[in-house]
Parts: structure tokens; C-alpha cells; sequence
């Protein structure tokens, strides 16, 4: 009885190899049409792209199920993730210039601001003072430059939706004291989610072909970064390490004391991936976690997780940390790991829906994924004010208030704020897009004193209103709520209706 259960086993696995190889060969042939289709000044790349591509494809159907076992997963050993205080402790070396001077700062800028209702990339919407991330980011870079007398370069990694647009804008910092590099990430072919085929005919992302193609997250940042010669030129220049952020995280800001960690390792061992992780709140419960697995650090993502673990997961007392994607990577060993194809990354499988109703998959990696295969990684647990995301207008709201005081592009909170943790702010539907916020307030409210807001439904805020405590403030359908100029809320609910007209 066994065996013949064991031989149809054989056979269905049998049987499922030849159909995966018949699906390889039917995505080699339409990846090599869509090739022929590229003009010649493009062919190379597009090539690099299509077979990266494959192989990311060639991955995805020889993995299946969770790329977890979770009775494997451990909590990291003590030493594994340092307090940040104990690397601050080691102070700063003599010459601060000459560790600068080994550093690239990398931001990862291939997004577009859609989900905040702008069009084009989100690195240019205005988050302070008329200042937009890209803005802060080289205020930042420029203040440390002059500040030391270095030369720290930053780089951008674009994806094919925010170039044109980036390289516009660069050109308004030409007088800046930083150089300024950008590359492309590469841009894959979704596939159709039933037949595994790419959506794309040919090489175009315009019209009909808007929307057949993806840039396949940030863990691309290795091979483009290593394509793009941008990698051996910082070698030949003696750089060593790259800081690598999101450019819509404030917090992201060159930390010296984690440098000087990184270049004067205490022990002596080089240290070739540092992940900055945080300790969770209730609003962090889907960040990415730092375990230990079969010997080395790991992260897992909410989407690796076994559904009958979620909870676990989620919980804040198993796993108390997570990612920020505040990232150190030595770029010797990125150059060695991605000559030797060793850089190993979960995929992750992202389901969409086009606007025509298709139903289309694209396949991604997370550059945090990596940290497994670079030597003697380590995590530092940073202050929460590393981690700063505007990822929705309620966080658009908090670095623009008076929380914050804005120095040479970075954001720090106030002295006046009596206690170190961030208000809890929720902004309903009305305010999602940019331009709808910034149209409902007149000025942006004092929030020093604030614990939590909530805002639902048709509200505006007049000029210079003050919120404390708990704010509660809730318009039903059909109604309109004016808060008046210099209202003072403080542990209040407002709801109902309440119109103020000029007269």
C-alpha cells in the first residue's frame, strides 16, 4: 500500500518537474521576443533586466510553501543585537573626516508618491517648510560635508518611475557641496497570475504597456548597484561602507557613532551588515523581525510567517524588535557576494490588479534579506527617532508640526515635549491625498501636549488651534465640522455639526 502511494508521489513530482520546465521554456521564449523589441542604445540593459528576471522566475518555481520553519526560529543570541547607548559609549574617533570619508550614503527612491494622492516620485513632495525629502536629505549630506571637510557622495536608487523626474530636480543642486549619483533599478515583466506568462509584448512602458512592468523591490539594490559600475567606482575611490535608507524615512540621518563602530570594529572581526532595528509599539506589530536561524541572523517578513504563527509574530513580548531598513554594508563584501551569485533573499510574491481587472503577480526581494549571507552581521537597537516614516498624511502631519524643530535637514523633537514618545494620529479618508490634507488645515495645530487624534469625516482646523491629550473629533455623513482658529482642545470628543460662517 505504502509503495504505491510512494510511486504516485514520485510520479506527481514527476510529473509537476516536467511541467515546471515546459513553464521555463515558454517565459525564456516570450522574455526573448520581448527582447527583440528593444532598440539597440537599450538592448544590453534590457537584457541584464530579462535575465535577472529569469532567474528570480527560475527561483519562484522551485520554492514552495512558507520559506520559514518556525520551529527553527530562535531569538537572536544576546550579543548578536547591541544597545545603541553601548556603541554610542565607544565615542567618536580623533578624526571624524577620515571615517566619513570611507562612507556613501545610498537612498532608496524608487517610489511614487500615489499613495499620498501626488503624482511622481514621493521623494519630492514637500514634508517642511516647503522642503522636500530630497531637500532634507542633501542638507543633511551638505551640513556634515562642511561640518568636517569631507566629501561624502549620495547616490539614489531610482526606479524606471522616478527617474526623469529625479534627474530634473538634481540639477538645482549643482552648487551644493555634495555629489550627487543616481542608477536604475531594474525593471522586471509582471506575470499573469493564471499563466505565469509576462503581460508585456515588448520593451515599452508607455500606453497599453504602462502597466505590464515593476521595479522588483529594494533587494535589487545589490545587483544594480554592482551593474551600474558604481560599486567599483567607490572601491577605486577607497570608500568602504554604503549607509542605505528609504528617502521617506526623517530619521535616516549619517549616524557617527555606528560608523566609527563599523570602522573600528572592538574586536577586530570586520563587520559586514549592520541592521538598524527599533523596539515595537502596538503600530509596528507587521515590521520585519531580527531571529536567529540555523546559525545566522535573519529577518523574517510578516509574509514568510506560517498563518497559524501570525499572532505569535505579531506579538511585542517574543519578538520585541524590528527593521527600520536603516542598513551598513560593507561594499567589498557586496562585490564578493555578487561575483560569487551568493546574495540569497526570500521572494516575495505581490499580488495586483491592473486597471483593466488583471490579475497579475509581481515577484520582489527586501535588501533587509540579505543580511544572512554577509559575515559577522550585527543589529543595533537605535532610538525610535532613527525611525521616522512619512508613509500617510497623519505622518505627514507630525513632522511638520512644532513635535519637531528642523537643523541642517534633520528633524529632532522638541525640547518643549514633556515626554520622548510620538501622539498616535489618525487621519480618515478625507485627508489621504496631500492636497485635501493641506487645504483642511489653516495652520498646522500645537501638538506639543498631544497623546492621541483621531479626525473623521468632513474637518477643518482653523489657524493656531492647540490639541492635548486625547482628541476625538468625528463628522457623520453629511455633516461638516469647523474647529475655530485658536481652539484649545484638550481630552475632548467633538462630533455632530458645527459650521462656522463669516458674516
Amino acid at each position: 500500500m505504502d509503495l504505491s502511494k510512494a510511486m504516485s508521489q514520485d510520479g506527481a513530482s514527476q510529473f509537476q518537474e516536467v511541467i515546471r520546465q515546459e513553464l521555463e521554456l515558454s517565459v525564456k521564449k516570450e522574455l526573448e521576443k520581448i527582447l527583440t523589441t528593444a532598440p539597440s542604445h537599450e538592448f544590453e540593459h534590457t537584457k541584464k533586466d530579462l535575465d535577472g528576471f529569469r532567474k528570480l522566475f527560475h527561483r519562484f518555481l522551485q520554492e514552495k510553501g512558507p520559506s520559514v520553519d518556525w520551529g527553527k526560529i530562535q531569538r537572536p543570541p544576546e550579543d548578536s543585537i547591541q544597545p545603541y547607548e553601548k556603541i554610542k559609549a565607544r565615542g567618536l574617533p580623533d578624526n571624524v573626516s577620515s571615517v566619513l570619508n570611507k562612507l556613501v550614503v545610498v537612498k532608496l527612491n524608487g517610489g511614487l508618491g500615489t499613495s499620498m494622492g501626488c503624482k511622481g516620485p514621493k521623494s519630492l513632495i514637500g514634508v517642511r517648510n516647503e522642503n522636500t525629502f530630497l531637500d532634507l536629505t542633501v542638507q543633511q549630506i551638505e551640513h556634515l560635508n562642511k561640518t568636517y571637510d569631507t566629501d561624502v557622495p549620495l547616490v539614489l536608487m531610482n526606479s524606471f518611475n522616478t527617474d526623469e523626474d529625479t534627474k530634473k530636480i538634481l540639477q538645482k543642486y549643482n552648487h551644493c557641496r555634495v555629489k550627487i549619483y543616481t542608477f536604475n533599478q531594474s525593471r522586471y515583466p509582471r506575470i499573469n497570475k493564471e499563466s505565469l506568462l509576462p503581460v508585456a509584448k515588448n520593451v515599452s512602458y508607455s500606453g497599453e504597456n504602462t502597466e505590464a512592468w515593476y521595479p522588483p523591490g529594494h533587494g535589487d539594490i545589490y545587483a544594480s548597484f554592482y551593474n551600474s559600475g558604481l560599486l567599483d567606482t567607490f572601491i577605486g575611490e577607497g570608500k568602504e561602507y554604503i549607509f542605505v535608507s528609504n528617502i521617506d524615512n526623517l530619521g535616516a540621518t549619517v549616524d557617527l557613532y555606528i560608523l566609527n563602530h563599523l570602522m573600528n570594529p572592538p574586536n577586530g572581526k570586520p563587520c559586514e551588515f549592520v541592521m538598524e532595528v527599533t523596539n515595537k509599539t502596538r503600530a509596528d506589530v507587521k515590521g520585519g523581525t531580527l531571529t536567529q536561524y540555523e546559525g545566522k541572523l535573519r529577518l523574517v517578513e510578516i509574509a514568510q510567517v506560517p498563518k497559524a504563527h501570525v499572532d505569535e509574530f505579531k506579538s511585542v513580548s517574543k519578538f520585541k524588535i524590528f527593521n527600520t531598513n536603516n542598513l551598513w554594508i560593507s561594499l567589498a563584501a557586496v562585490k564578493r557576494l555578487q561575483e560569487q551569485n551568493a546574495i540569497d533573499m526570500e521572494i516575495i510574491v505581490n499580488p495586483k490588479t491592473l486597471d483593466g481587472g488583471l490579475n497579475v503577480i509581481q515577484l520582489e526581494t527586501a535588501v533587509g534579506a540579505a543580511i544572512k549571507s554577509f559575515e559577522n552581521s550585527l543589529g543595533i537597537n537605535v532610538p525610535r527617532s532613527r525611525f521616522l516614516p512619512v508613509k500617510t498624511t497623519s505622518d505627514l502631519l507630525l513632522v511638520m508640526s512644532n513635535l519637531y524643530s528642523l537643523n541642517a535637514g534633520s528633524l529632532t523633537m522638541s525640547e518643549k515635549r514633556e515626554f520622548p514618545t510620538v501622539p498616535l494620529v489618525k487621519l480618515g479618508s478625507s485627508f489621504t491625498k496631500v492636497q485635501d490634507y493641506l487645504r483642511r488645515f489653516e495652520s498646522i495645530p500645537d501638538m506639543l501636549e498631544l497623546d492621541h487624534l483621531t479626525v473623521s469625516g468632513d474637518v477643518t482646523f482653523g489657524k493656531n488651534v492647540s490639541l492635548k491629550g486625547t482628541v476625538i473629533i468625528i463628522a457623520n455623513h453629511g455633516d461638516r465640522i469647523d474647529i475655530p482658529p485658536g481652539a484649545v482642545l484638550e481630552n475632548k470628543i467633538v462630533s455632530g455639526n458645527l459650521r462656522i460662517l463669516d458674516h
